[in-house]
């Protein structure tokens, strides 16, 4: 016999037990590898308090995912230079009309979409040294947007 009718042979002969594992282990493997890539990519939502938060946006994939995410949040943040470059590390404070800090957190990217009660808040970005302060009412379903807009860095 020649050795790829061998190998062949040895295949055909693999017990079915032995077969399954195989298959199985392939199964495995794959959606292993598929979480670990997703993992990489997804964007992680967290939680302060009573708020959900998450925050991303560089690229057109993170944009996606996060696009993706919009319908379970209230509240979309969108961080850029006026000349349409978009910013990220920014500074972010979110307190409640009443005063009390429900969020502060640095975004990752030029969106952050929250998720917050509904209300009445003053919400303040801070990029390259230079605040702006916003205020809005959110309701708990409708997701509202906010931009911040700085000159330069």
């Amino acid at each position: 016999m020649t050795s790829a009718k061998q190998s062949i042979h040895r295949l055909l002969s693999v017990r079915p037990q032995s077969l399954a594992h195989i298959l199985a282990a392939v199964a495995l493997g794959s959606v292993l590898i598929t979480s670990a890539a997703r993992a990489n990519s997804d964007e992680v939502v967290h939680t302060a308090g009573n708020v959900s938060y998450v925050s991303g946006g560089v690229g057109t994939e993170s944009q996606d995912q996060l696009s993706s995410l919009a319908k379970d949040f209230n509240l979309k943040l969108v961080f850029a230079l006026k000349s349409g470059e978009f910013g990220s590390n920014v500074k972010i404070s979110i307190a409640a009309a009443k005063g009390n800090s429900l969020l502060d957190t640095t975004a990752d990217g030029p969106w952050l979409l929250a998720k917050l009660p509904a209300g009445s808040y003053q919400v303040s970005a801070s990029f390259a040294g230079n605040a702006v302060t916003h205020k809005i009412a959110v309701d708990a379903a409708r997701l509202k947007t906010l931009d911040f807009r700085w000159a330069s860095e």
